[in-house]
């Protein structure tokens, strides 16, 4: 008999409400399995029935940054409470609601069973676990503090989460009204110069030239949509494939730095993610050299990572850290300044942290007073290129008994 899968809410010895799911032959099953790990049963029910039933079309469920942070935050706790690693890893597998989170999760319990560490088992599964988590885990493991890893895992993943959030906020706007632009303008050529088109043939007489012009275009637009809409679909299936290679980002990641409204938000935010990435990888122990190279790798911008390249073959010969990155345009002197301060005084995390958490503000800000400017200029654009198309249509309307003469 396949065994099925069961939502359930229990209490542990703290009285701390806990949700999840697991797999079983019964509910008795299920009750049976919870006391066994310390828990108070409270409702136990099938899962996946009815508007609950999830639905995967495209392939496995992606596991996405705010997963690990809550994955990891948990993990932490249940270290710190005392649970050996093994119960931890059993009990994260069954109450993870991302699916691929829970088989990845039972494979790494596998392995720590068969005597792996944990980092060696992460390791195993880079498309889920990120280099940063890895050798973090692996700091963690060797000093003795493995749930203080978890846990600034799980503050770093956060406030990257955050930073994405507020990054969206600023585009969603300007994107989506720039696409209802498109299709707007798209759809009165298809269909409503036509119309006004056969009723201006029947008139006689010579069109003014923004009519003519919309007229040509819409004539255009039966061959063009078509094109235009083989090229996006082609232009979106090349960026996910090719986006992220070298010779792409090569030379997208500089331009993104030099655009004239969102050049300074790209700087911030890569500055923000640069500084919180090295900040926890320092405090946790890794070393310098490691830590540089999975800061360059997750800082999000190819500028960054040559910089940081540089800084390395600077450490490897003795030197100092902030040194190098005063020649790159993309650190700011304050930036580098505070770094040498934080060398200096041997405080150099902590100086990193404080880095992080003024450019997180900066990012804020600018996400919000770019929001308050787009918004009205959006506005006047859409209106703009919609009221131009009309006044051209109502222009032969406005001459129409010069066009009867």
């Amino acid at each position: 008999m396949a065994a099925t899968q069961y939502a359930y809410k229990v209490k542990d010895n703290r009285g701390k409400l806990v949700e999840g799911k697991v797999e079983a032959d019964s509910e008795s099953a299920v009750a049976d399995k919870l006391r066994s790990m310390g828990y108070r049963p409270l409702e136990i029910k099938q899962a996946n029935t009815g508007l609950d039933r999830e639905i995967r079309l495209f392939g496995r469920e992606r596991v996405k940054l705010k997963d690990l942070a809550v994955f990891s935050r948990q993990f932490a706790t249940m270290i710190n409470a005392g649970l050996s690693m093994l119960r931890t890893l059993t009990i994260l597998s069954e109450q993870s609601e991302n699916g691929e989170l829970k088989r990845v999760l039972r494979l790494v319990k596998t392995d720590v069973e068969a005597g792996s560490s944990i980092s060696a088992a992460f390791a195993k599964h880079p498309k889920v676990f990120p280099p940063l988590m890895v050798s973090m885990v692996r700091a963690g493991e060797a000093g003795g503090f493995l749930d203080q890893s978890m846990r600034q895992i799980a503050d770093n993943f956060e406030a990257e989460v955050k930073l994405r959030g507020k990054i969206k906020a600023a585009m969603t706007y300007p994107v989506v009204v720039l696409i209802l632009a498109i299709l707007m303008v798209i759809g009165m050529l298809l269909f409503v110069v036509p119309i006004f088109r056969d009723m201006f043939a029947t008139l006689g007489g010579t069109l003014p030239l923004p009519t003519r012009i919309l007229v040509t275009l819409s004539e255009w637009m039966k061959y063009l949509a078509p094109l235009l809409a083989i090229l996006t679909g082609a232009g979106l299936w090349a960026w996910r494939k090719y986006g992220q290679t070298e010779q792409v980002r090569n030379v997208v990641d500089p331009l993104k730095l030099r655009l004239p409204v969102f050049g300074k938000l790209f700087q911030k935010v890569a500055l923000a993610r640069f500084a919180r990435t090295l900040s926890t990888l320092l405090k946790s122990g890794v070393p310098i050299l490691t830590a540089l190279e999975i800061t360059g790798d997750s800082s999000g911008n190819v500028v960054i990572s040559r910089a940081l390249e540089q800084v390395k073959d600077s450490v490897k010969s003795g030197e100092s850290i902030s040194g190098p990155l005063a020649e790159h345009e993309v650190f700011p002197s304050m930036v580098v300044h505070m770094m040498a301060s934080g060398e200096e005084t041997g405080a150099l995390d902590d100086m990193l942290g404080k880095i992080g958490e003024f450019y997180d503000q900066e990012v804020e800000a600018t996400t919000e007073s770019l929001t308050a400017l787009i918004e009205p200029l959006m506005i006047a654009f859409l209106g703009t290129v919609v009221g131009s198309m009309i006044v051209a249509l109502y222009l032969p309307i406005f001459k129409i008994f010069d066009l009867i003469q």
